[in-house]
């Protein structure tokens, strides 16, 4: 079975992150498919939005770091960073649903989204710095505007973990919602999206998201502070008792 999966509900199309047993870390694989499935909502008419979910009570773990350290090591990196860039300027609108943990880029996504609906149980990590790293996705820049400097400064230099309540408090996400209703619930919102007036819908969406060179700049900024930083003793010391720890 696919790790992701693409399908179709009506004039959405769904992104399913679907490895549970690996808390859905996400590989260069898993990126290039998300990459594709983007590029598909893109370019077909019939599509008038995404939504991203997960399989297994788990949105992801973040990046899986042994396929990272692989990748990078190799310089092959570049498929997390077509993602990054593609969703940066995906132009239709995306809804996510989150159950369970989101680390790292189960975070940082999600700021390119525009509703987004968790779970109770949900629980968010944006651990950059404790890894010796950089945050990434334009983070840097979306994140205190979605939820101010002082809550951006706590979640991204403290690293400090959130829950659904907090995220709403917050402003990160809409809606709290039962575990059990969750996929459902943010299908019809994002169902309702798709049945707006398309030209409408989408220049209403490029105001309020703004200017898409300034996102996509910041993401090429910090992906170079991210990349130097990511060869310094104190981000491979920390990588490396990571993966000793999973080990």
């Amino acid at each position: 079975m696919a790790e992701i999966e693409i399908s179709r509900s009506g004039a959405v199309l769904e992104l399913t992150l679907n490895r549970p047993a690996k808390k859905n870390a996400l590989t260069s694989d898993m990126y290039r498919q998300l990459a594709a499935g983007l590029e598909e909502a893109e370019s077909d008419a019939s599509i008038g939005a995404v939504l991203i979910k997960a399989e297994g009570g788990v949105f992801t773990a973040g990046n899986d770091i042994a396929d990272f350290v692989r990748a990078a090591q190799g310089g092959e990196a570049q498929a997390a960073v077509a993602f990054v860039r593609k969703i940066a300027r995906f132009s239709k609108p995306m809804v996510a649903c989150v159950e369970g943990i989101a680390v790292g880029v189960g975070v940082t996504l999600l700021l390119h989204c525009d509703l987004i609906y968790v779970a109770p149980d949900a629980r968010f990590s944006l651990p950059f710095v404790n890894l010796g790293l950089l945050p990434e996705a334009g983070s840097s820049l979306l994140l205190p505007r979605r939820v101010g400097m002082a809550r951006a400064s706590a979640l991204l230099l403290l690293a400090e973990s959130f829950d659904a309540g907090e995220a709403l408090s917050a402003g990160l996400v809409n809606a709290v919602v039962a575990n059990d209703s969750l996929v459902e619930f943010a299908r019809g919102k994002a169902a309702a999206l798709a049945a707006k007036p398309r030209a409408a819908l989408l220049q209403a969406r490029a105001f309020l998201r703004g200017d898409t060179d300034e996102v996509s700049a910041r993401i090429e900024a910090e992906l170079a502070a991210f990349g130097a930083a990511l060869k310094t003793p104190e981000a491979q010391a920390a990588l490396a008792a990571f993966l000793n720890k999973s080990k």
